[in-house]
């Protein structure tokens, strides 16, 4: 576990609503107070309470400050704070991952943790800690070899083009994906 307890788990490979299910158990069992980041909307009555005890994080969608700079904002507010974000974006099936866990964890100056549910070798937990240098394409072949053995609950719908993320980034702004 990194210390100080402020980083970004990228919770991948993300192919089943199970995932959700065993990493909060898996993540109880470490020790390990996990956030989230879910529409404000969801944080209204009668979910808001069970949302923030859950480790939610109300994000604004509908003005201009964009999900990274709040959460940005949110390691600036905290001495500990471990936001789990699945980079697939969906469960369903998926060509790419999206680089908002990227970018959030570069811009508030936090470690990437590598989570897993390995559903072939039935275990779950956090890897390595990688420190994103700002080379995307650099820090992805890093994580991707982390991954490159673990099995998804539907392997099919598992994002396997992640170095063209890194082709995308290269090649349009950052403020693109905010």
């Amino acid at each position: 576990m990194p210390e100080p307890r402020r980083f970004v788990i990228i919770a991948a490979p993300h192919t089943s609503n199970w995932d959700f299910l065993y990493f909060l158990g898996l993540t109880t069992d470490l020790g390990v107070k996990a956030h989230f980041m879910a529409k404000t909307s969801l944080f209204r009555w009668p979910l808001g309470r069970f949302m923030r005890d859950m480790g939610g994080v109300p994000v604004e969608r509908s003005y201009n400050r964009g999900q990274v700079q709040q959460m940005v904002e949110e390691f600036s507010r905290r001495d500990e704070f471990m936001l789990t974000i699945a980079p697939e974006g969906t469960r369903g099936s998926v060509r790419q991952w999206r680089t908002g866990f990227y970018q959030i964890a570069l811009a508030a100056r936090v470690p990437l943790v590598c989570g897993l549910m390995d559903y072939g070798r039935k275990v779950g937990g956090l890897g390595p800690a990688i420190m994103p240098t700002g080379d995307y394409a650099e820090d992805m072949k890093k994580i991707m070899e982390y991954y490159s053995s673990v099995t998804p609950r539907h392997p099919e719908r598992a994002g396997n083009e992640i170095i063209e993320a890194s082709q995308i980034w290269d090649s349009q702004s950052k403020d693109s994906y905010l």
